[in-house]
């Protein structure tokens, strides 16, 4: 892969599974001791959580560490074995977290403990049960028509991930009745179908606002190491495309992502036009599938075996 620029992307919340990772902790030192590094900054054993069949995985609270531990931990596996340093990185969500901490503009301690208390601040931000979350799914989807059907309801575009899936998040009755009308008003594209997201609540929407000024707050106290220059390197959910500016500029970037649209469709366009390949990191791959809605290739590490037969095809 000498002179190619890489670009590695990594999953979010939704992609955690029991067992993610293990074989990178069983098989690869440096992933090993990136779930030991974890457990000691966070006091708790992320190892047991991930492997293990325990609840907590699906807890927001738990599943955000988890996912960024395991990510980081394949990620510096990945190196160890194969060489693989990607130049340039982006992350669904969650993701971009993890896509900081492998460009090397937030340090992996100081991400952990981000993101706890961000999924704790997200995990408590709305009554179980008062929101949801549905993926619209058809050939050729326009988001502008899509947003104006929202008109009146407690709904908003949480995902405009491709022009085959967009994801919408709000007052669980509004969802429903967002449904009805898209049903009705867009019946004659193909394969219109809707995926109930399995959500503890609404992200990405105005229902999450409440929490931006304790999350920004716990990301000036934590956030002493960002490293904005290195983070232009990454692309910015909140603006589509890469990061740019200062320190605040990230920050308010960072915070009002979690109650905004993930633009990333504009993020997949921005890395593309200046990767030669893409590698998706992580326990799930659903980013290689919006990547094909581009035509770009992108290849799915999710298992330590995957890895193998990916290096080994490209070498």
């Amino acid at each position: 892969m000498e002179g190619r620029i890489d670009a590695a992307v990594f999953p979010g919340q939704g992609s955690q599974r029991t067992g993610m990772g293990r074989d990178f902790f069983e098989q690869v030192p440096e992933s090993r001791h990136t779930y030991e590094e974890a457990a000691d900054i966070l006091g708790w054993d992320i190892a047991a959580v991930c492997f293990a069949d325990d609840w907590r995985l699906h807890l927001t609270q738990y599943t955000q560490p988890c996912i960024v531990t395991t990510e980081i931990a394949m990620l510096r596996g990945l190196f160890a074995r194969y060489g693989f340093s990607p130049t340039l990185f982006g992350g669904h969500s969650l993701g971009e977290f993890t896509a900081l901490v492998a460009a090397d503009a937030l340090p992996f301690a100081a991400a952990l403990k981000i993101v706890q208390e961000r999924g704790r601040l997200m995990q408590e931000a709305v009554q179980a049960g008062a929101g949801a979350m549905t993926a619209v799914i058809a050939d050729e989807l326009n988001p502008e028509v899509i947003a104006n059907l929202l008109d009146g309801l407690l709904v908003d575009v949480a995902n405009a991930n491709s022009d085959r899936q967009i994801v919408l998040s709000g007052e669980t009755g509004a969802v429903a009745e967002a449904e009805s009308r898209i049903q009705s008003a867009l019946s004659d594209l193909p394969s219109l179908r809707f995926v109930r997201l399995n959500v503890s609540a609404p992200f990405h929407s105005r229902f999450l606002a409440p929490i931006l000024v304790p999350f920004e707050k716990a990301l000036q106290e934590l956030g002493d190491d960002l490293d904005p220059a290195a983070a232009g390197r990454v692309t910015s959910n909140y603006r589509g495309g890469f990061h740019s500016g200062g320190r605040e500029e990230l920050i308010e970037s960072l915070v009002l992502q979690i109650s905004h649209t993930v633009r990333w469709k504009q993020n997949m366009v921005c890395l593309a036009s200046r990767a030669d390949s893409i590698w998706e990191i992580g326990p799930g791959r659903p980013l290689r599938e919006f990547f094909r809605t581009i035509g770009v290739a992108c290849t799915s590490v999710t298992t330590h075996e995957a890895a193998e037969r990916a290096f080994a095809a490209a070498a």
